[in-house]
């Protein structure tokens, strides 16, 4: 997951679509201590109800990132967390990540952290 920053420069390169809410940071677990994340932007965002990363309008998922650590998943979430609030912090493009509504991470299969909300 070293490279997570030049992975997210390469997703903000491209045109993420005016539609895009929020986004979320999908983490999978596979075999052999291969692990990769993908991001997907939402058309909603609700800090209560973490469903609101299954309305995806936009996906990484033929550009995913791809990582083999011999770690257990609360590493990888912890990692992943710590490495995408700094980039919203001091990332390339830190603001443009916090003018949406909400970012998450989390594993696919799992809970949403939310580690940036829009304060109305």
């Amino acid at each position: 997951m070293n490279n997570i920053e030049t992975w997210i420069d390469s997703i903000f390169k491209n045109t993420i679509p005016d539609e895009v809410v929020a986004i979320a940071f999908n983490l999978y677990e596979e075999e052999n201590n291969h692990w990769s994340i993908e991001m997907i932007g939402s058309s909603s965002f609700d800090a209560e109800d973490s469903d609101w990363a299954c309305d995806e309008i936009f996906d990484t998922r033929d550009h995913m990132l791809s990582w083999t650590q011999d770690a257990a998943w609360e590493e990888i979430l912890q990692e992943a967390v710590e490495k995408i609030q700094r980039y919203t912090e001091a990332g390339t493009y830190a603001e443009q990540m916090k003018s949406y509504s909400g970012i998450g991470v989390g594993f696919v299969d799992g809970d949403l952290i939310i580690i940036h909300q829009e304060i109305n």
